[in-house]
């Protein structure tokens, strides 16, 4: 078994400017970690993932491309992370193509999904991974512009990618939307976030029940808190050094640590799972 470092003991007080570059961490998250052996769950299967480009989207990428699968992911600004999360799938044999933008607009989701298809002919695994959150202290302080394209982001573009997506996904294909501990716990300091990650949940139980005639599974993963360039871009230094101290295991987790729940979710080893969330996430909740 790994030991994995608490990471948060070798920061020395890290930030960044949001959304946040996975080259510029130190130290690096984990991915997939050396030990870890592909057994083609995934084989020939194409997946397209929100956020792929670093943390746990890049790993989500690399597991499913070990697994097989050729990948496609969406993000926002940091061409770097896409281009060496590019490399990293093809290091497994696999092909990967990605597209930069805004899934605000509606108009980019329904292109990129519709793009997708036409390159690789399939689509069968759809992985709502991307979000954002902003801490506020007080209530009064929340920014309402700030919450509404939180939502947007968070909630909406969930269905900008779902709906185009649909029109591809067959019996034994799926849906897995990322989630947050947050969404279960709350939070004092990400009131809009967490309420956005009580939608997406709620949106999983929804969309399963909906689309269990056609055999789509729709399923979803609450991870927290894992090392991933949304916490130095999000919080204050002190803040970093103190990340994931609030887990039972005193640390914060690596992205290596959630992605096999969604190799998983993908596989025909989930095939009888539908409206359910798994919960990588150092026993977080037990301590609510």
């Amino acid at each position: 078994m790994a030991n994995y470092k608490d990471v948060s003991e070798e920061v020395h007080g890290q930030t960044q400017s949001t959304p946040g570059h996975e080259y510029k961490m130190d130290p690096q998250p984990v991915y997939i970690r050396d030990n870890y052996k592909g057994s083609e769950k995934l084989l020939n299967k194409t997946a397209v993932i929100t956020g792929g480009d670093s943390g746990i989207g890049r790993s989500i990428a690399v597991h499913f491309a070990r697994e097989g699968a050729n990948i496609a992911f969406v993000y926002l600004s940091e061409d770097k992370d896409a281009e060496d999360t590019k490399e990293l799938v093809k290091k497994e044999n696999r092909e990967c193509i990605y597209f930069k933008g805004d899934i605000n607009d509606k108009e980019f989701c329904h292109e990129a999904i519709k793009k997708i298809v036409t390159h690789f002919g399939v689509l069968n695994i759809l992985v709502n991974h991307a979000g954002e959150q902003h801490p506020t202290d007080r209530p009064e302080d929340l920014d309402l512009d700030l919450m509404k394209k939180t939502f947007q982001t968070n909630v909406f573009a969930l269905y900008y990618l779902t709906i185009p997506a649909l029109q591809y996904l067959k019996e034994g294909d799926c849906i897995i939307n990322t989630n947050s501990v947050t969404g279960y716990r709350g939070s004092d300091r990400f009131l809009d976030y967490s309420a956005t990650n009580g939608a997406r949940i709620a949106f999983t139980r929804s969309l399963a029940q909906n689309l269990a005639d056609r055999k789509i599974r729709v399923n979803g993963v609450a991870p927290g808190p894992i090392w991933t360039p949304l916490i130095p871009s999000t919080f204050d230094k002190e803040e970093v050094e103190k990340f994931g101290k609030d887990t039972l295991f005193k640390r914060p987790g690596q992205p290596c640590e959630v992605a096999p729940c969604y190799v998983f979710l993908a596989s025909e080893d989930a095939s009888y799972m539908t409206g359910q969330v798994l919960h990588p996430n150092g026993g977080a909740t037990m301590q609510s």
